[in-house]
């Protein structure tokens, strides 16, 4: 079957026109059965693919690279392996294990790392992220512990009643309905069903409810949409179990849900076309920082009403983005310990990070999304940015203080690389910030700085995150107007330095096996 790219996807879904009806071959291969009984099947297969998905399931992660390495050398591709174990990972995990959903996360992100690597280093970022997702695989037992399963498909209801027929029964945490409806909607059409899953994801301001959304997307222009429901099933699982916790622990409901109807009501027409404003830069900056000022409702009704005034979906995702990395930047750092992360570190799940790649996922979600999906979800990005932090960003200094720019005498790149790679091994974050910032204020190219962390995005734990991460800072580096943007790199390089000294599991043996340098 023609595989299609992220961006043939990407499009389809926009337009909501993908195929209307898949046809019962293709029922089948989405793990789909309208008549369970016929096949019995109580396992999902996934056609040429199996043996490989099998092997990530079935091995030790130390045995299993080894293998992975030898049919890379009889020429598996590497998207190949990468859909194995996207595939592997969601039959085993379904979205429901932390450690698990995380590898899953990280898989398309390395994947696009290994197009930046020299080519005898290519595989690393992958085999990193293989080693992680199948530990975490033996971990809960292997293909005993599976937990995605064949699903019969409930009846597609009409079109204005299908995403909140879904919404309610997620907020019931109805699993069982929740997957049916879901099975009915991919069924009929997997674009349909993208933009249907929106009225979950937009429900709650919850990093792994939106990145684990977009990352479950964006695996399909690896898998192909016939995989489309095995991996975008996860999230309607995320979601019920999240609502079922917030029962469970009277939590009340996440305060969104009361803000949208408002923000949506001041933009007036959420149905109406993208807006065309532009934005100059002092627009984007100062819109960021009135963000970063905002309490979640304020920055919500914010960007509605910068909706409501015309202002681009990509001016306003940009703010967005650097509203983030000026959360990495402003950050003091943790104040307590926890494994891998000491006092002071800001990598991992640290607010900044969370909010990178939170408003990269809305940002291209939105992108993608039908009019009314778009504008809803800047809007909930907007909430999400500032939701769950309790700090006032707005007075917090950013890194590299003054004392440190001071510091930097180098002007030339040479030197500048030097001094940015022993700040690095230092765990010196501020020293870090301040000579990626001088780096891009010189003007210097930005490619020799991002294969520098590239290097450490590969070799580092990170703590589940620096895949993520480094893709994240070098996608929205790429969109964003040449006067902010290098923001971005010197949150990178802050984390970088924070997270170094860590070795990730796996790391050193991939190495030996492609005879490379650690």
């Amino acid at each position: 079957m023609e595989q299609r790219t992220r961006r043939d996807f990407l499009a389809d879904v926009g337009k909501g026109m993908l195929t209307a009806s898949v046809g019962a071959a293709l029922t089948s291969e989405l793990g789909i059965s309208t008549a369970l009984a016929e096949g019995d099947s109580k396992t999902l297969e996934f056609g040429r693919l199996e043996p490989l998905v099998e092997l990530l399931q079935e091995n030790s992660a130390e045995r299993m690279l080894p293998l992975v390495v030898e049919h890379l050398a009889q020429g598996t591709e590497l998207r190949d392996l990468v859909s194995a174990a996207a595939l592997a990972n969601a039959r085993t995990f379904g979205g429901e294990d932390y450690i698990g959903f995380h590898a899953f996360m990280a898989l398309a992100p390395a994947y696009e790392m290994t197009k930046e690597m020299p080519s005898n280093r290519k595989a690393l970022p992958v085999l990193k992220v293989l080693y992680r997702s199948t530990n975490q695989i033996q971990v809960k037992g292997g293909r005993s512990s599976e937990v995605l399963h064949p699903v019969e498909a409930h009846p597609v209801v009409p079109s204005n009643e299908r995403r909140i027929s879904l919404r309610d029964a997620v907020r019931q945490g109805n699993l069982d309905r929740s997957e049916g409806l879901f099975a009915g909607l991919i069924a009929h059409s997997p674009a349909e069903a993208y933009n249907d899953l929106q009225a979950l994801v937009q429900d709650d301001a919850d990093v792994h409810r939106v990145v684990l959304a977009y990352r479950a997307w964006d695996m399909l222009g690896l898998t192909g949409k016939e995989y489309a429901h095995t991996t975008l099933r996860q999230s309607v699982r995320y979601c019920v179990n999240v609502e079922k916790s917030r029962v469970v622990h009277g939590y009340p409901e996440p305060g969104i849900r009361a803000v949208l109807p408002k923000a949506l009501d001041l933009y007036h027409n959420p149905n109406r076309s993208r807006g065309t404003r532009e934005a100059d830069d002092s627009w984007v900056r100062s819109f960021c920082n009135t963000l970063l000022g905002s309490t979640p409702s304020q920055a919500a009704l914010t960007v509605a009403g910068a909706l409501a005034e015309g202002f681009s979906h990509s001016a306003i995702g940009e703010a967005l983005s650097l509203a983030a990395s000026q959360q990495v930047l402003r950050d003091p750092g943790r104040t307590q310990a926890y494994p891998g992360k000491p006092i002071g570190s800001v990598h991992g799940d640290s607010y900044g990070v969370h909010a990178s790649d939170s408003m990269n996922a809305w940002r291209n979600i939105a992108k993608v999304s039908q009019p009314y999906n778009a504008i809803t979800g800047l809007i909930v990005a907007g909430y999400h940015l500032v939701s769950s932090t309790g700090r006032d960003w707005a007075n917090l200094p950013p890194y590299p203080f003054a004392e440190h720019q001071a510091e930097v005498k180098a002007q030339d790149p040479a030197s500048l690389l030097r001094e940015l790679e022993g700040a690095i091994r230092e765990n010196n974050q501020s020293r870090a910030a301040a000579v990626a910032q001088r780096y891009g204020t010189m003007g210097h190219s930005a490619r020799p700085v991002f294969e520098m962390l590239l290097r450490y995005a590969t070799s580092e734990d990170g703590s589940l995150h620096a895949e993520k991460y480094y893709r994240t800072v070098s996608e929205e580096f790429s969109r964003t107007r040449k006067a902010h943007r290098w923001d971005h790199i010197t949150a990178l390089a802050r984390v970088t330095a924070s997270e170094y000294g860590k070795r990730a599991e796996g790391y050193e043996q991939a190495c030996s096996l492609l005879r490379v340098k650690g």
